[in-house]
């Protein structure tokens, strides 16, 4: 058994920092996929994915290939793509309608949406006095242990038992809470097509670095700077710049002693939260459109209250990094110790003027698209720490940065103040990791 060659995992990570091996052992990945992906609550998608009855996604949730499906009875259930008879699957297409029913295309068994048994072709003179019967339950699609939704976002567990989604959320919630409330008709809708991206690292190199707010001004201080030159230029001409150059010249403008100016705040089960940077509120006609909209359905007040949070991400642990204020998020699907897929998906606020769209989609394809620079130079990054780490060049990574001066009060721990840098975010996800990998099962 993979838990009798490692003796004792909690020794692996310390406070401040963590044992190489947890990013390179391919042991512990896959206990990793038993003990967290496989157990706690994992993204599957968003319901307008699946208006239709007959409506799927495919999604991995851990190693376990399943289906996100609408059915008849207007619920959306998760499944195990995977016909009980044989064991193929039942959905090869990413997504699609699957009619009335599922039918499997190596022997033609269907089954409801729900994953219940439709109709075995020759049941009677085919399986007459064998173990498999209408009433047995190995001859159902199974099901996920537990299928939950907030405000729209479907998350499934395989675990029978846990916190229910509302109590593994907690306060991170707000990463849903801030996109839909900017919608001014209080929800979203998912634009269909997404990027995806193929990283040659592991999948904690990327959460790690989602709320580094050290390395923007580091990283992609090249592709920031020469945004700004011509952003300038434009300016020079025109009086006046493109919005979507400030997306890519704040990488060059916001410095380090700004970035130092935000917080991070850490709750329980790994998530994290950054303050700060993208609170854009530009006074130009399609905002003040926008606003008006928000007014409306909103009120002054409360209006003023959604536009006035100011968050620039919400890390759900393990597996998801919301830009709320963006309208969008990535997932995050561990394939391998040093392969992890990221799915990057984009929303529109359900009545907003479609220039606010188009704002943030000008953002998702300058900032987070697999072919800008921003992308490029985050994705070098993490195979470079993966190739490193898999060295003999030392034993430990470092997450000294502001240790010790971290605040908690009720459960969340803060990095101090003017201390926006902290590494506490990746303190607290290597907290979780250890209590899920060492947790009683």
């Amino acid at each position: 058994m993979l838990q009798e060659t490692i003796p004792d995992l909690s020794k692996f990570v310390e406070p401040d920092r963590v044992r190489r091996e947890v990013y390179v052992d391919p042991r512990i990945f896959e206990l990793e996929m038993q003990r967290i992906h496989e157990r706690v609550w994992i993204y599957c998608g968003h319901e307008s994915q699946v208006p239709k009855p007959g409506d799927y996604w495919t999604v991995r949730i851990g190693r376990q290939p399943m289906v996100m499906v609408r059915g008849a009875d207007g619920r959306v259930h998760v499944l195990y793509n995977r016909c009980p008879h044989r064991g193929a699957m039942l959905c090869g297409d990413q997504h699609g309608n699957t009619g009335a029913f599922f039918r499997c295309s190596y022997h033609a068994w269907t089954f409801h949406h729900d994953g219940r048994l439709r109709n075995i072709p020759m049941m009677e003179s085919g399986y007459a006095g064998t173990r498999l019967s209408r009433d047995n339950p190995d001859c159902h699609v199974k099901p996920a242990a537990r299928v939950e939704s907030y405000r729209g976002f479907v998350f499934a567990s395989l675990a029978a038992d846990g916190p229910t989604l509302a109590e593994f959320l907690g306060e991170a919630r707000v990463a849903f809470d801030d996109m839909c409330d900017r919608a001014p008709a209080g929800e979203v809708e998912i634009v269909p097509n997404c990027f995806r991206v193929v990283q040659h690292s592991n999948w904690k190199i990327f959460l790690e670095n989602q709320l580094d707010a050290l390395h923007p001004s580091v990283t992609h201080q090249s592709a920031g700077r020469a945004a700004h030159e011509v952003e300038k230029e434009i300016e020079r001409r025109t009086g006046k710049a493109p919005l979507s150059y400030h997306m890519l010249s704040a990488f060059a403008t916001v410095t380090i002693d700004k970035w130092d100016a935000f917080q991070t705040l850490n709750y329980p089960y790994g998530h994290c939260l950054l303050t700060g940077y993208m609170g854009l509120r530009p006074r130009d006609p399609d905002t003040l459109a926008y606003e008006a909209a928000l007014e409306k359905a909103y009120g002054k007040k409360r209006a003023e209250e959604i536009l006035s949070v100011n968050i620039h991400h919400v890390l759900i642990y393990p597996g998801l990094s919301v830009q709320p204020q963006l309208q969008q998020l990535r997932a995050v699907r561990p394939l391998s110790v040093d392969r992890t897929l990221t799915e990057i998906w984009h929303f529109r606020l359900k009545g907003a003027p479609e220039a606010i769209y188009r704002r943030a989609l000008a953002y998702y394809n300058l900032v987070n698209s697999p072919s800008t620079m921003i992308n490029a130079d985050d994705l070098e990054n993490f195979w470079k720490c993966h190739q490193g780490l898999a060295s003999a060049g030392g034993d430990w990574v470092s997450f000294h940065r502001h240790y010790g001066r971290d605040v908690e009060k009720d459960g969340v721990v803060s990095s101090g103040p003017n201390m926006g840098t902290s590494e506490a975010p990746m303190r607290n996800q290597m907290k979780a990791w250890v209590q899920y990998m060492t947790a009683e099962k």
